[in-house]
């Protein structure tokens, strides 16, 4: 089956089977492997992207349902030159041990701030419930998001 997908803000055709996960159709045909397969059963949201601008489980969404639509994955977070202020925070703040789950979290993050600019606490972890950090680095991850919207209310406010 032809699909046209928005990836990254590149525009993409491909020929896929219609029972191809877009987890799969990203990371085998796409080569977008910051997107990670972790527990093949959508609980741990390393597959976390965005779909049209609302945070799913790649590995829950076939690739014929991405059709005529936007996804965003890790690798097109951040502008040409440098981090996004999410990716900027985790680094910062230590919010990474093994790595695995980081895409997931920092795509999380990135869906919480577009929605919510001055998350609380609760509101933080509210919004990782749907992402598992085997190493528990999660108080560095509340930490860095916290340090992350900080930094984009700083940048939105300079001239």
């Amino acid at each position: 089956m032809q699909i046209s997908v928005r990836v990254n803000g590149k525009q993409t055709s491909a020929e896929v089977e219609p029972r191809t996960l877009l987890v799969h159709f990203l990371r085998e045909q796409l080569r977008l492997t910051g997107v990670h397969i972790g527990c093949d059963t959508s609980q741990c949201g390393a597959c976390s992207v965005l779909l049209d601008g609302k945070l799913v489980k790649s590995c829950t969404i076939l690739a014929v349902q991405a059709d005529e639509r936007e996804v965003l994955t890790i690798e097109g977070l951040a502008p040409r030159e440098g981090l996004h202020p999410v990716q900027e925070a985790f680094q910062e703040c230590h919010a990474l041990q093994c790595g695995f789950c980081t895409p997931g979290m920092v795509m999380a993050a990135h869906a919480l701030l577009s929605r919510r600019p001055n998350p609380s606490e609760p509101e933080i972890r509210e919004a990782l419930r749907g992402n598992r950090c085997r190493c528990t680095g999660y108080q560095n991850i509340v930490t860095a998001i916290s340090a992350a919207a900080e930094k984009q209310s700083k940048r939105e406010a300079q001239p």
